[in-house]
């Protein structure tokens, strides 16, 4: 039953693509989409059999309207909706990963010296998050990399130019902080900002935020990059304020302050392709109540804590059959005053119809070992579906 499901669905998402463009000479648009869903299959611990919510079940995961702009060379803007999240954004969830409005933004770019974004969208900040979840060929992004533990989106001003051929890209900008639940409205007690900033280089020549050689490079190329980020937040409240969610794992927005640094390193060469990813947290809370470090020791002196994770991943693209394969480990340790961290391993395959635009992926998650602060009712998980852009 489950796999005439499976063939019915394939058969009737549409695998036509289209792109609109319009233009008046000095202002040109242009209108594009995606739509993706899949069937997820979980292998359920035995203690928890009778909890089969969201089990084995169909998801719509995306159902995107993008507009592009460009006016005389000078501006930018871009602004992409999915209305899938954008529904459950009105119950009051918000999925960090792909909340309903994903980017809002205009870039300035008459300068000359630099370009200036502001608005809302994606933060230069961690290779994994900025590459596009449609040219990738997992269904779910690493956990470190997801949202949760540090934001993804925010509202703010972003400072970036590129030099040597785009060789080298430099950002720094300032954020709320709050991260994607800004889109309430609301902000925290103290208003202080993030900071956030990032610089990577690439050589032989400039290398994109993609993770498959689909060209088969015939150059052996390198990314780095380096990334940090910081806020000093005072909520009365502890870590938390009334009207906005602190994260799932209560990280993202502190009562304190909170440095998040990382480094990433990406190559491809004739097909091969190659990621490694990792991320450290530091947060000082200012209250000794605070629930970040409540229970973990009595021995506890100082008012500090760490966090953060890794991800490693591997790719080879076939180029005569278009199809991907790839195998991903990743590492998280939510709080470093618990023992224990999480270790999960992912493979994806997938099959290209035609290019990025129409793919069929499929994704197998195992939990290798569990972190103690995020117990799981699964240990496997089986993910297929298909992934069509109109462009």
């Amino acid at each position: 039953m489950r796999i005439l499901c499976l063939l019915f669905l394939l058969l009737c998402t549409a695998a036509s693509q289209a792109q609109v463009t319009l233009s008046n000479g000095k202002h040109v648009l242009e209108l594009t989409g995606a739509v993706s869903t899949y069937y997820n299959h979980r292998v359920l611990k035995p203690d928890a059999v009778n909890q089969s919510r969201n089990k084995d079940r169909f998801r719509l995961r995306d159902a995107q309207i993008q507009l592009e702009g460009r006016i005389e060379d000078k501006y930018e803007y871009e602004l992409q909706v999915d209305f899938v999240d954008l529904a459950s954004f009105s119950t009051g969830e918000i999925d960090p990963e792909n909340p309903g409005l994903m980017d809002a933004y205009i870039r300035y770019k008459g300068l000359g010296f630099m370009d200036i974004q502001f608005g809302y969208g994606k933060l230069f900040y961690s290779r994994s998050s900025l590459v596009p979840f449609s040219y990738t060929p997992y269904w779910q992004r690493a956990q470190i990399v997801r949202g949760n533990v540090f934001s993804r989106r925010d509202v703010g001003v972003t400072l970036m130019k590129n030099f040597w051929r785009q060789r080298v890209n430099v950002y720094a900008g300032v954020y709320t902080g709050l991260g994607e639940v800004t889109l309430r409205g609301d902000n925290d007690p103290s208003g202080q900002p993030e900071y956030a900033g990032r610089i990577d280089f690439a050589w032989p020549a400039r290398y994109r935020y993609r993770d498959i050689d689909t060209r088969h490079s015939p150059l052996f190329m390198v990314a780095v990059g380096l990334n940090g980020r910081y806020a000093n937040k005072v909520l009365p409240e502890g870590r938390g304020f009334p009207s906005f969610s602190t994260g799932e794992f209560g990280l993202k927005v502190i009562n304190g302050e909170r440095y998040v640094y990382g480094a990433d390193l990406a190559w491809q060469y004739k097909g091969f392709s190659g990621q490694f990813e990792i991320h450290q947290l530091f947060a000082r809370p200012h209250l000794e109540n605070d629930a970040l470090l409540q229970g973990i020791s009595p021995e506890l002196t100082e008012r500090k804590l760490y966090a953060g994770g890794l991800v490693a991943q591997l790719n080879y693209f076939l180029k005569r059959t278009k199809t991907i394969l790839s195998v991903r480990y990743e590492e998280l340790d939510l709080n470093d005053l618990v023992p224990g961290r999480s270790e999960r391993f992912s493979c994806a395959v997938a099959y290209q119809i035609k290019g990025f635009d129409s793919m069929i992926k499929f994704q197998y998650f195992s939990i290798l070992r569990e972190e103690v602060i995020d117990p799981l009712r699964w240990t496997e998980q089986f993910r297929i579906g298909w992934q069509v852009r109109f462009t």
